[in-house]
């Protein structure tokens, strides 16, 4: 669902994910993403098996026009088709130690120079 708000996003965040739906409520916008059905390429010798999603995690990102603006992310479950296991992409959206991503956490930096 290409909705205009993809420009938006981080960058690469739209390799891995779609946006489903955004929705406004008061002075927070919240975009809907989802992991696309794109069978885990960095791992050529495995074949794998979309089985649903995690649950939706809440990551914040830079307001947009005086709105907060939450990126409700939900990954998919990947399962080894030979050998059941479980399998989770290295997905290094969020700067480590803080629900902000990495561009966003840059951002604050700044700021408080």
């Amino acid at each position: 669902m290409k909705t205009g708000y993809e420009l938006l996003l981080p960058q690469g965040m739209t390799d891995y994910f779609e946006v489903v739906e955004v929705a406004e409520t008061g002075k927070i916008i919240i975009l809907h993403l989802e992991e696309k059905s794109l069978s885990p390429s960095e791992v050529p010798d495995r074949s794998f098996i979309s089985k649903g999603f995690y649950p939706a995690v809440d990551i914040h990102d830079f307001p947009i026009r005086d709105k907060g603006c939450i990126l409700r992310v939900r990954r998919r479950r990947w399962q080894d088709k030979q050998t059941g296991d479980p399998y989770m992409r290295d997905w290094a959206v969020i700067a480590d130690g803080t629900r902000l991503t990495r561009e966003f956490a840059a951002f604050l930096k700044e700021l408080s120079r």
